[in-house]
């Protein structure tokens, strides 16, 4: 619909902008989601990763990631392309897409938790972060990621008729959004649950500083390491927050210019979606030397293997 509305103001030259724009969009996805593959099959490849409670979650946020990348991708191109679904399809697709998108963050925070208990609590660190309880952690952050989801979509799947989930239409929340309140609701039980991961994260970040502060030699630089990978889950954290700001603030700014709505909310996916998504790799898969090694050495192994099996076919 808005894409329909610009190529009848400006003409194609903008409509051919605005397909660079989803190309570009594709090529990111794309980059992102290989590279992701990349970790989790390293991270399925050696014991040690997957019977660590780091390690675990850093799978379920790359898990987390690849699926959202997917479903907002889907969701996208039926955008642009203006194509319909059956509101039935809509409301599972939205469903997955509304709880991945708190998975990863509430993930982030569980993460820091971690790191907290190795650098301030480490002799209780094997009993508190067995492979069991990252199960169990796994369990609840789902849990927690659903709420929301399940208290909004309940309110609307009350308030609409059976023959409703027969219609067509264009997917998105809205469809689903039958009071002004509902909006206020999700908007409330989010920023309720960014403010208290923020607390979360805030209380480890100043009690591993502290224990930076007080060590030395080989302890000092772990802390400093872990206090860094605490920073960037905040800045991992920050952008997941303003991405729920991005509804109201492409909102505003419909009610000023169409153009800048449409250069807004292509800024808003880029930056606020699309990024902290490619930071977990970041943080976990190359700043880690552990991943990173067994990185290094499945990918030359593979790279051995391939030469190997093309210098047997020449001769």
């Amino acid at each position: 619909m808005a894409e329909n509305n610009i190529s009848s103001i400006t003409g194609e030259p903008l409509m051919r902008s605005l397909n660079y724009r989803v190309i570009l969009v594709e090529v990111f996805i794309a980059l992102f989601l290989c590279i992701n593959s990349v970790l989790i099959t390293t991270f399925c490849m050696k014991d040690f990763f997957y019977t660590t409670m780091r390690y675990i979650l850093f799978a379920t946020t790359l898990t987390s990631d690849c699926l959202i990348l997917i479903i907002s991708n889907f969701l996208l191109l039926f955008d642009y392309f203006h194509l319909t679904m059956q509101i039935w399809l809509c409301l599972i697709m939205l469903i997955l897409s509304s709880v991945y998108i708190l998975v990863t963050p509430v993930t982030l925070t569980a993460m820091t938790l971690e790191r907290y208990v190795a650098i301030c609590m480490p002799l209780q660190h094997a009993e508190l972060c067995s492979t069991r309880r990252a199960l169990y952690c796994i369990l609840i952050i789902h849990g927690l990621s659903s709420i929301p989801c399940i208290v909004i979509l309940l309110i609307s799947f009350l308030s609409a008729s059976h023959s409703f989930y027969k219609q067509y239409k264009v997917c998105s929340l809205e469809v689903f959004i039958f009071y002004s309140w509902q909006s206020h609701l999700k908007a409330a039980i989010n920023q309720l649950y960014f403010l208290i991961m923020s607390i979360i994260i805030i209380f480890c970040y100043v009690k591993i500083m502290k224990v930076v502060k007080s060590a030395s030699g080989a302890n000092k630089k772990s802390s400093w390491k872990g206090l860094r990978t605490v920073g960037l889950h905040a800045f991992q954290l920050l952008l997941c927050l303003i991405q729920l700001w991005c509804p109201f603030i492409e909102t505003a700014v419909l009610q000023i210019d169409f153009m800048l709505y449409i250069n807004v909310r292509y800024f808003n996916y880029i930056t606020f979606y699309l990024a902290p998504r490619c930071l977990s790799p970041l943080i976990y898969g190359l700043r880690d030397e552990k991943f990173f090694l067994a990185l290094k050495y499945y990918a030359l192994r593979g790279h051995y293997n391939s030469s190997h099996r093309g210098h047997k076919c020449e001769h």
